[in-house]
């Protein structure tokens, strides 16, 4: 059963959604209005039908309530019955409804993102795996019907990247691989270990938004400087006959960003820029959450980068995130790309804390 606070909430987005209705069919709303209100309406569409469903499955129930005590042997039997059937399609909606909240979250947030992956402690063996971190989250990308490309890599000498960032497009896709970032650890015998001894290697992922147009921090030219360079690498012949690659360094934070796989220099100095422009404002976001956590704990999502927030058991085939303490058997296939018991986990232990700090602040008046 849902609780009371998700039920309110849920009422107060059934009544937005009528509103929307009613002002869409108002003949005199403007065109650049009719737009907004559009995208507002496709958002909350799939939530609000959600509930509907699950109300009049809840009314259906009520009233096949009293049949229960009716002195009819057959039509207290055919009342349980259908109650029971009742309560598998009202377990279903409900979590459909669950699944309709997050996917609303997801359309209303920043769409496309920049996956940053770095090899932390262990050496080679950090380096491949983040090439494994790498390849599972370009296979749940394409399961997700995103596109991705690269922006940069630095090969690992023995194979895997010593650092290697990516660019993620398609809706969602920053909100459901936002709580990736962290410290992910694995726990494997190496190839070359005569042993069998288990080493622990560590990457730190990090994502980013790319933010739109509008919400890019504002920056003076004069704090740039821009060197271009011949790309090397994975980018075929093309890629090394001109200086194509582009390095920016922000003069201020002294904050470097690359780009090297486009074969126009254009295209790479505006790729740069665009992720610049994110890790500025990741920046920013991370020293007002440091300066707010005195009033505020955030139990799933920190953006601490320095937190171990998931471990890699190769032997066992075990995968567990510490944050929510959850322990899956199926490190094979997330390891494929299967990556959705874990995200769906992680979006619904947010809404959870999201809703109870709703709830403190509410009753302490904040």
């Amino acid at each position: 059963m849902m609780n009371e606070r998700l039920l309110q909430q849920l009422e107060q987005i059934a009544e937005r959604f009528e509103e929307l209705q009613a002002r869409m069919a108002d003949p005199h709303v403007e065109p650049g209005q009719l737009e907004t209100l559009g995208r507002e309406y496709a958002v909350l569409r799939p939530v609000a039908e959600q509930f509907l469903a699950y109300r009049t499955i809840q009314d259906a129930m009520m009233s096949l309530a009293p049949c229960l005590d009716d002195h009819d042997a057959e039509l207290r039997h055919l009342a349980k019955e259908e109650l029971e059937d009742l309560q598998q399609q009202l377990d279903r909606t409900e979590q459909a409804l669950h699944q309709a909240l997050l996917t609303a979250r997801h359309d209303d947030g920043p769409g496309s993102c920049f996956l940053e992956i770095r090899a932390g402690a262990g050496g080679h063996e950090a380096a491949l795996f983040a090439g494994d971190l790498l390849r599972m989250y370009l296979r749940y990308a394409e399961q997700s019907g995103w596109g991705s490309e690269l922006v940069s890599a630095s090969p690992g000498e023995h194979g895997g990247y010593k650092e290697v960032i990516c660019r993620i497009q398609g809706a969602g896709a920053y909100e459901q691989l936002a709580l990736e970032s962290g410290v992910h650890r694995v726990q494997r015998v190496p190839e070359t270990e005569s042993q069998g001894r288990i080493h622990t290697s560590t990457c730190t992922v990090a994502v980013l938004p790319e933010l739109a147009e509008h919400e890019t921090i504002a920056i003076n030219p004069a704090d740039l400087r821009i060197d271009t360079y011949r790309a090397s690498g994975a980018g075929g012949q093309h890629v090394n006959k001109t200086d194509s690659a582009v390095r920016i360094t922000h003069l201020p934070s002294g904050m470097v960003v690359e780009s090297q796989q486009e074969r126009s220099q254009h295209r790479n100095k505006a790729r740069a820029l665009s992720l610049l422009h994110a890790r500025l404002m990741q920046q920013a976001q991370d020293e007002r959450r440091r300066s707010e956590a005195v009033h505020r704990k955030e139990q799933v999502g920190s953006a601490d980068r320095s937190e171990r927030i998931r471990t890699y058991n190769i032997p066992q085939g075990r995968i567990t995130d510490h944050r929510i303490g959850l322990t899956l058997y199926q490190l094979p296939q997330i390891m494929e790309g299967h990556l959705e018991p874990l995200i769906t986990a992680l979006l619904q232990a947010r809404e959870t804390t999201e809703l109870a700090e709703q709830h403190a602040r509410v009753h302490h008046g904040a």
